[in-house]
């Protein structure tokens, strides 16, 4: 049926990609009963309608992880599709700031270097973010 890719669920999720100030990033793991559960992630969610991007970025990072940020510049844009969903990732740097970061809404978060997240399973559409960040497209301050 051709008309099943534009009936598939469409989700605009902000995503932060959290630098420390030793210059590491944190992912979080997917809770392993849901969608690409057991997966490793960059964090963040689904913009609610009047949010801008960088209100849910920060909204999201402070539900799921307990933690403050600073929402900087743009990183990358990605569509993608998957079997039973597509999603828009808009992808901004962002800055640690305050709180511990806790396991809230996954099963675990680490703390990792740029060139150890090879080493970590990522849903396909995060592959480009990692492309992004190794192409040097730094935080830059």
């Amino acid at each position: 049926m051709s008309e099943t890719i534009s009936l598939l669920p469409h989700k605009i999720i902000g995503v932060a990609v959290i630098w420390n100030e030793q210059d590491q990033i944190l992912i979080d793991r997917r809770r392993a009963g849901g969608a690409m559960g057991g997966l490793w992630e960059f964090p963040g969610g689904k913009i609610e309608p009047g949010e801008t991007v960088e209100e849910c970025i920060k909204r999201e990072i402070y539900e799921e992880l307990g933690i403050e940020i600073a929402v900087g510049e743009h990183l990358i844009t990605i569509d993608h599709t998957y079997t039973e969903l597509r999603v828009t990732l808009t992808v901004h740097h962002c800055r640690h700031l305050a709180g511990v970061p806790q396991a809230i809404e996954c099963d675990e978060i680490r703390w990792v270097n740029l060139a150890d997240l090879e080493q970590f399973a990522f849903p396909k559409a995060n592959v480009q973010i990692i492309a992004a960040l190794n192409q040097g497209v730094g935080i830059g301050d």
